[in-house]
């Protein structure tokens, strides 16, 4: 806890090692909120724009009070701020906004919008982050358990929302290491290629980047969003396209793109190993592809 710097929305820098939450969050107890994750990058938060974007979109599909914009910035710069004076530019750190209902005996409304719960820490990477950038990952496939006609048919389930009610998402990375694996692509029940349990899908196939369309419920990537914007600016062509994992298979890399471990190619899906199957079929790099769009950005 000594390492992790904590800012409130509504009062600044907070002592890490304090009580925060009240008994009754709706955070804790129902995982009623949203977050967001950042990656602190050369003494600076990286995407702020984008990913306060998508927290307002989470606010308004799970009916919280829209957030004070200018006041959610102003605490990440202040983490992000606090983070390098302690640890200096060329350490990276783990950005999160938090923002729940506040408590169940007092919850926030669009009347009521300060009785909401809003802060910001910053702490260490996890080294499964660094370990996944340079070494890939194996993933298996996944069955979600819905269709990719749900969201529409129904919002009740925050379907391309960042909630905190993330225990699925663990629960499969879990069943996924217990079989050897290091992550996991979520298909849907008709065998389409969802997302990660925190990462979206990018598949290389020649010059051309394609992840799956967000209509299919998954949560728009705010990585993946400034990679396809400057890669196209610097000559690729990218799309959107509902993918099976034959699909997947059959490009010449696929990689989980997240905005901590940024890029993480995948060396095997399920027992096909990309390595063995097609060795050299792809130089490309796309983690540096990456790594420019987010300095870019």
């Amino acid at each position: 806890m000594a390492d992790l710097i904590l800012v409130t929305v509504a009062d600044g820098p907070t002592d890490a090692s304090a009580p925060l939450l009240y008994a009754d969050d709706l955070a804790a107890v129902r995982g009623d909120g949203i977050f967001e994750t950042l990656l602190v990058r050369g003494g600076r938060a990286c995407g702020v724009g984008r990913h306060l974007d998508r927290l307002a979109r989470s606010a308004a599909i799970v009916d919280l009070p829209v957030p004070d914009r200018d006041a959610f910035a102003t605490a990440v710069d202040t983490a992000a701020g606090l983070w390098t004076q302690r640890h200096g530019v060329d350490v990276e750190g783990l950005l999160r906004i938090v923002y729940s209902r506040g408590r169940e005996s007092d919850p926030a409304s669009a009347q009521r919008p300060g009785a909401a719960t809003a802060y910001v820490t910053v702490g260490a990477v996890p080294a499964r982050a660094a370990a996944a950038r340079t070494e890939g990952v194996a993933a298996i496939t996944l069955d979600r358990g819905y269709s990719v006609d749900l969201a529409p048919a129904a919002p009740w389930a925050l379907l391309g929302a960042k909630t905190l009610s993330y225990a699925e998402n663990m629960a499969a990375l879990r069943h996924a290491a217990r079989l050897g694996y290091d992550d996991v692509i979520y298909l849907s029940s008709e065998g389409i290629v969802l997302e990660g349990p925190r990462s979206t899908v990018v598949a290389v196939v020649g010059k051309t980047l394609v992840t799956p369309p967000t209509d299919t419920g998954i949560l728009p990537g705010t990585t993946q969003q400034a990679l396809f914007d400057y890669a196209q600016a610097n000559g690729w062509e990218v799309t959107t396209e509902r993918m099976r994992t034959e699909d997947l298979i059959a490009a010449d890399s696929v990689w989980m793109v997240s905005s901590v471990t940024l890029a993480a190619r995948i060396r095997r899906i399920n027992s096909y190993d990309f390595d063995v199957e097609h060795p050299g079929i792809d130089s490309i790099d796309l983690g540096k592809l990456v790594d420019e769009a987010i300095a870019a950005d």
